[in-house]
């Protein structure tokens, strides 16, 4: 089993590929703070939890934005299962070619997503992930990577917004019933939730614009099904997207 470990800002996504089937998906915690013997623990857990042995994972791959837990997750996986885990960086084969101005700039998460992109759905296209940030990336044909929007993500303007105000309330992330609020809360989701999904049919416009043509889009991240339903483009959605992306990216370096 080749284990896919894509390290966020918030959460750390760790999946389980056999034959190329993603066998299971679990989602941790993202905290700095851990040592690699509490994060060595977790993963021996939900190996464990998920009915596999040791033994069984023969191989691991890493995806990170987040410098200081890159070292701490390799670390525990050698720790739980005496592995060295493949990390995508300058240097790794991913089949994606970056036209950027400063190619070793670009998040490892963006080019896993544009493989697995290209890979299962063909280029070229867009790509919604909506995260901690919510990015929109434009992978061309031939399996390039050729640019991205980052904005704000939903639930960072949604803290901002009561943090920097007050009057305004901490209030969860759900779609009141109409964009119009009649009360604080429901303006707030309004906002938040009809806010996010008007900026991506926005971006993606502009994306068309500049490319001149339409493309198939994708949306992925923990915050795409909150999103999503509320846009009036018409999206792929696909959760796992970076962890098969990683799974990729580990057969063309094994």
């Amino acid at each position: 089993m080749i284990l896919t470990v894509d390290i966020g800002n918030t959460i750390i996504a760790v999946g389980g590929f056999e034959d190329d089937e993603l066998s299971f998906v679990v989602r941790l915690s993202a905290n700095p703070q851990e040592t690699a013997h509490e994060y060595a623990s977790k993963l021996d857990s939900i190996l464990r939890l998920s009915g596999r042995a040791t033994a069984d994972i023969t191989a691991a791959v890493i995806s990170s934005v987040v410098p200081q837990l890159s070292h701490t997750v390799k670390e525990a996986l050698r720790i739980a299962f005496g592995i060295d885990a493949l990390s995508v960086g300058p240097g790794v084969k991913t089949g994606v070619n970056i036209h950027c101005d400063d190619p070793s700039s670009v998040g490892a998460d963006l080019i896993c997503a544009s493989a697995a992109a290209a890979k299962k759905y063909g280029s070229p296209c867009l790509i919604v992930d909506m995260g901690t940030a919510t990015k929109i990336i434009y992978v061309g044909r031939g399996s390039t990577f050729e640019g991205v929007a980052i904005l704000p993500g939903v639930e960072i303007s949604l803290s901002a917004l009561s943090r920097r105000t007050a009057q305004l309330p901490q209030v969860a992330l759900t779609a009141p019933c109409s964009a119009i609020g009649k009360n604080t809360v429901d303006s707030m989701r309004s906002g938040a939730v009809f806010g996010a999904a008007a900026a991506v049919d926005g971006m993606i416009d502009r994306f068309f614009a500049e490319i001149g043509q339409t493309l198939p889009v994708i949306i992925t991240g923990g915050l795409a099904p909150t999103v999503s339903g509320y846009c009036s483009h018409k999206m792929l959605q696909d959760d796992n997207l970076v962890l098969i992306g990683l799974n990729e990216i580990y057969k063309k370096n094994a």
